[in-house]
């Protein structure tokens, strides 16, 4: 057996992952990643689908919870070795929206971060605080002299390249200012977003909502983001959205998003 040259590393919002665990386990046949950070998994631990996740090839750690959130990681070949599952600086944190550990020899941290709507309001109010706390645990990350990604639904919408019509957008949590601000004071740590590091200038989304056939006429979002520390950033070989698994019927309304490094 000639031993691949590359890892693939991906991120996919499920949107309930029993309700769409054929799309999941035919898009994991397909690419065949190596390790594979999942959000909104809707549902309580015991329900997660181990077995046929197992059948598939692939060893998994998970934290969910009952109809919201839920984070899981995979690994081709291996089980993650879990670090932490809950993002810290906030002691009364419930939500099931952070999971890290180590696969392949890479340090994975898998991510959900809060939606934020209605804005202004509590909730985005909790968004803002929720990236602050991230921001922390991310300065202890990207200067590791071993690699480290966050990857996962950012829930962020970085620019107007990154959204079909940024007008329609404008009042949303995902593209407000101090949002978008936050973000790119999280690059300013010396975090690399593979997408738009390979993309440039052109315009790639990785949501569509369920409305007007927006998945069918690429009228999308770019909120799932791959981002590498320096020691990882440099291996970096090549970044890519399935955006076929967004039109499969029964699709989430995201689509995978994946990198290929060097091992």
């Amino acid at each position: 057996m000639t031993r691949r040259r590359t890892l693939t590393i991906a991120t996919f919002n499920v949107n309930g992952i029993n309700a769409r665990l054929s799309n999941l386990l035919a898009w994991l046949d397909y690419l065949k990643p190596d390790v594979v950070a999942l959000q909104e998994l809707k549902c309580e631990d015991a329900a997660f689908p181990r077995e046929a996740i197992e059948r598939q090839g692939y060893g998994a750690i998970w934290k969910g919870q009952r109809a919201w959130n839920g984070v899981a990681l995979l690994a081709r070949d291996a089980v993650p070795v879990e670090s932490r599952r809950v993002l810290p600086g906030d002691a009364s944190d419930r939500q099931s929206r952070y999971i890290e550990a180590a696969a392949h020899g890479i340090v994975i941290g898998g991510l959900y971060l809060p939606n934020g709507n209605p804005q202004p309001g509590p909730k985005f109010d909790d968004k803002l605080k929720w990236m602050a706390r991230l921001h922390r645990h991310a300065r202890t990350l990207v200067d590791l002299p071993h690699p480290a990604a966050l990857i996962g639904d950012f829930n962020v919408i970085p620019s107007d390249l990154d959204v079909y019509d940024p007008a329609a957008w404008k009042k949303d949590a995902l593209n407000q200012p101090e949002v978008r601000a936050s973000y790119a004071r999280l690059l300013e740590q010396g975090w690399t977003d593979a997408l738009r590091s390979v993309f440039g200038s052109e315009q790639v989304f990785t949501f569509w909502d369920y409305f007007r056939q927006h998945a069918e006429r690429d009228r999308g979002l770019r909120i799932d983001h791959l981002l590498l520390n320096p020691a990882l950033a440099t291996r970096l070989v090549e970044v890519g959205v399935d955006r076929w698994v967004r039109l499969e019927p029964g699709a989430s309304d995201h689509a995978p998003v994946w990198m290929k490094i060097q091992r």
